[in-house]
């Protein structure tokens, strides 16, 4: 029995942009002229694993996604996924606190 994820399935909006991202993802590979197995080769991953992708399965690996579109040459477009707002893009890191007993800073360590 196939795994459902349920958290997605009862989100209508989410399947249909994962099924919208593999129909993208699907004619970029043809506009190439790559075939599924071509794909699947050069990702190193089975043939399977790549069609669920281009069929926007909710259980398709992000990692997976990411080797396809770099494949394709349209890796630069996750940069528009998820945006960080640039109120926060200009804020610098917190600083962390160091922790007692150490007589070392993290820049002296060599490893």
């Amino acid at each position: 029995m196939a795994k459902v994820n349920i958290a997605l399935s009862a989100i209508p909006q989410a399947m249909n942009e994962l099924q919208a991202l593999g129909g993208r993802l699907r004619a970029c590979r043809i506009d190439r002229n790559l075939t599924i197995a071509e794909m699947a080769e050069r990702m190193l991953c089975s043939i399977n694993t790549y069609r669920d992708l281009e069929a926007g399965k909710p259980t398709a690996s992000l990692g997976n996604f990411a080797s396809a579109l770099w494949l394709l040459g349209q890796l630069d477009t996750l940069k528009g996924v998820a945006p960080v707002p640039a109120a926060l893009a200009a804020k610098s890191r917190a600083k962390t606190k160091r922790s007692r007993g150490l007589a070392f800073a993290h820049d002296d360590l060599d490893f």
